[in-house]
This record gives C-alpha cells, sequence and structure tokens, in this order.
C-alpha cells in the first residue's frame, strides 16, 4: 500500500503542480513586465486574478467531464490548452494579449487541478486519502520553493519571456506523464453522463451539506490569503524591502514551507487527535498568528523577519486544516467526486480572486495592505469553521478506515 501511495502521489503531485508553477514562476519577473508592456502594478496583478478567475470557473466544466468521459481524456485536454495559452503568454505583444494567454492558461491548468484529486479519491478513502493528499502537497511543494528560482534564473536572460517559454516545456512534460504514467481510475460502469438535469441535481445535494460547503468556504478564504500574498509579495519585498529577485524566491519559499511542512502532519494528527479538532484548532491559530502580524505591523514592527516568521506559522498552522478540509468535503460525495472536487475548486479560486481584485487598489508596495487581507482571510476563514461546526456532529465527515 504504501509503495501504491507513493507512486500514486509522485504522479498527482507532479501533475496538481502546473498551476501553482505557472503562477509561482513568473512572480519575480511581474515589475519586469510591467515595464516592458507599459502596464501598471494594478493592471499586471490583473494576470493572477484573470487566470485564477478562469482556473476557478473552468474547474466546474472538467469535473463533469472527467465523471462522464474518465479521468485521462480532460486531463489530456487541459494541459494541451495550457500549452496554448503558454505559447501565446510568450508571444504576447501588449498586456491585453498576455492577459488572454493568462485566461487559456487558466483554462487548461484547472483540469490538473481539479482531476487529480478526483483520483484519488477513486482509489483511496478516509485517513489513506488524507496521507495521499499530504504526500501529494509535499510533491508540489517543491513548486513554490523551487518555481520563483527558476523564474529569477530565467530573468537572467533578459526577458520575461523566457519564463512563459520553460512552461511550454513544462506542459509537455506533463502530457508525458499523464500518457505514460498515469491509469484510468473510472471503470465505464460508474461514469456519470454530462447533462444539465445531472449537474443541477449533483450541486444540489452538494449545496445542501453543511459539511461541504462550510469545509469548501473554509479552504476558500485559507486559500484567498495566498493569493493576496502571490499578488502583492513580488511587490513588497523588491519595492519596499529591496530584496533583489533571488532573495525574494528564496523569501517566497520559506513562506510557503511552513505550509507544506505541517500538510505533512495533518494525517497522523487527524488520527491522534481527530477531524474536528484538526479543523478548529488550526483554524484558531491561523487567524489568531495572522491578526497578531497586522497587529504589529500596524504598529510600526513590520520588519522583513517579523513578517516572514509570522506568516510561516500561519501557513503552518493553515497546512494542518487543508488536506483533512479537502477528504472531508468529499468523503460521502464519491459518486459524484469529480463535481464535488470541481465546485470545491470553483469556490476556492473564485473567492480568492475576488478577494485580490477588491483588495488590489489599496496595494500600495507596503506591508500593510497585504497583511490585513491576510488577516481578514484569516478571520472568515475561522469564523465559519467555527460557527458551522457547531451545528454538525463530531463524526460527520469523519475519515473512514480503508477496509483491509
Amino acid at each position: 500500500m504504501h509503495a501504491t501511495l507513493f507512486r500514486s502521489a509522485l504522479v498527482l503531485g507532479l501533475l496538481s503542480a502546473i498551476g501553482p508553477f505557472s503562477i509561482d514562476m513568473y512572480l519575480p519577473a511581474m515589475p519586469q513586465i510591467g515595464a516592458s508592456l507599459g502596464a501598471s502594478e494594478t493592471a499586471v496583478q490583473l494576470t493572477i486574478t484573470l487566470y485564477l478567475l478562469a482556473f476557478g470557473v473552468s474547474q466546474f466544466l472538467w469535473g463533469p467531464l472527467a465523471d462522464a468521459f474518465g479521468r485521462k481524456p480532460p486531463l489530456v485536454a487541459g494541459i494541451l490548452l495550457f500549452i496554448a495559452g503558454s505559447i501565446g503568454c510568450a508571444f504576447a505583444p501588449d498586456l491585453d494579449w498576455l492577459l488572454a494567454g493568462r485566461f487559456v492558461q487558466g483554462i487548461g491548468a484547472a483540469s490538473v487541478g481539479v482531476v487529480p484529486r478526483a483520483v484519488a479519491r477513486d482509489r483511496f478513502t478516509g485517513v489513506e486519502a488524507t496521507k495521499l493528499l499530504a504526500m501529494m502537497m509535499l510533491v508540489i511543494a517543491v513548486s513554490p520553493m523551487l518555481a520563483p528560482l527558476a523564474g529569477s534564473v530565467a530573468l537572467l536572460s533578459g526577458s520575461w519571456r523566457v519564463i512563459f517559454a520553460l512552461l511550454v516545456a513544462v506542459g509537455i512534460m506533463s502530457l508525458l506523464v499523464t500518457l505514460l504514467a498515469l491509469p484510468e481510475t473510472l471503470d465505464r460502469r460508474d461514469r456519470v453522463p454530462v447533462n444539465l438535469r445531472s449537474m443541477a441535481s449533483g450541486c444540489r445535494v452538494l449545496v445542501a451539506d453543511p459539511v461541504f460547503m462550510s469545509l469548501s468556504f473554509v479552504s476558500a478564504f485559507g486559500f484567498a490569503s495566498f493569493f493576496v500574498f502571490i499578488a502583492a509579495a513580488a511587490f513588497v519585498y523588491t519595492g519596499y524591502f529591496g530584496l533583489s529577485q533571488t532573495g525574494f524566491s528564496l523569501a517566497f519559499a520559506v513562506n510557503a514551507l511552513g505550509f507544506f511542512a505541517a500538510s505533512q502532519l495533518s494525517a497522523a494528527a487527524t488520527q491522534r487527535f481527530g477531524v474536528m479538532a484538526m479543523v478548529r484548532w488550526p483554524l484558531v491559530a491561523f487567524a489568531g498568528v495572522s491578526i497578531l502580524l497586522l497587529a504589529l505591523v500596524a504598529a510600526g514592527f513590520g520588519t522583513l523577519p517579523v513578517i516572514m516568521g509570522l506568516l510561516f506559522c500561519a501557513n503552518a498552522a493553515l497546512g494542518l486544516v487543508m488536506p483533512v478540509a479537502f477528504v472531508m468535503a468529499i468523503e460521502e460525495h464519491g459518486e459524484v467526486a469529480g463535481l464535488a472536487s470541481s465546485l470545491a475548486g470553483t469556490i476556492q479560486m473564485v473567492t480568492g480572486s475576488l478577494v485580490v481584485t477588491l483588495m488590489a487598489p489599496f496595494f500600495d508596495n507596503t506591508p500593510l495592505p497585504m497583511v490585513a487581507a491576510i488577516a481578514l482571510c484569516g478571520t472568515l476563514a475561522a469564523a465559519i469553521g467555527l460557527l458551522a461546526f457547531r451545528r454538525v456532529p463530531a463524526a460527520a465527515g469523519a475519515p473512514r478506515e480503508e477496509p483491509a
């Protein structure tokens, strides 16, 4: 079982890393992109917002397609779209073309955001599924740690376009992994035809489930805090604190390390302390640390070590929540795992893009707006989690043990 888990985590993690890699890799280039295309900071941040919006909304398409046609065909189609969008970005003559390319990228990357999670649900449930999600996150962790560094190295060529050329190569490698190393996990007898009636019926069931909806929004505001950091960090770390592109990449990796390191403890901690405890208390810690960070920055103590240290702690708390939250959300919806995964992903991405859009006018290259938005996300995530689970029995959504 361990070997099977490891192989599945490696393949699914590599595929799932496409989405974050296509964001993180070009973060060091955002100031250069603005200068090259004559665009403002807010306009360049739209390349993130539009990507996230396309990624989020199109997940609602890829999930049902994966339930109807199997897991591999939608993955292949999505990766091909991702490659096409990356090519468009590499040759974009102006910001409008870059935005269009990022939109296509987001649509394609959504397939590798939602389908691997449905594959994981096909093969494992309960604690084994939590272990798999945690191992996948360990593989995905390579993205925020290495992608900005790879982008910084690519910028040594003098052009941000090289970054998108490298993303084309990433897409081609992912296509080969899908074709050669990923088995089809959805039996033809279990496939659900795509039609509005079945989708509407499945959505009604999911929306009526308080566990699914509350955990989806908990995850949504957790991810929104990441998106805020992604949108603002390059300008804050390089513009305000004066870090080089390489220095920013290293600082970004440190902040991401807390999340992914803690996610590896989630399965064992869930078994020891229980599902509800692993949702409630890390959420309280995430909100508390982010509020403390806001207070320190507002009081004039927002040094780079303080910001990096407290963001590391906040992200570590969030890392304990996310794998458990996803498993709990779709645990009782295996018959529509693709739709459940896509709806949860859509809620996450649309929420994240809306938060970034609403907060972008307040970003001014200083830390205060960034940490304020992160604290707001933490507070909302904790409030939803704590209020919702007061009405949910402790056993609800608890991971089931895999049969021997």
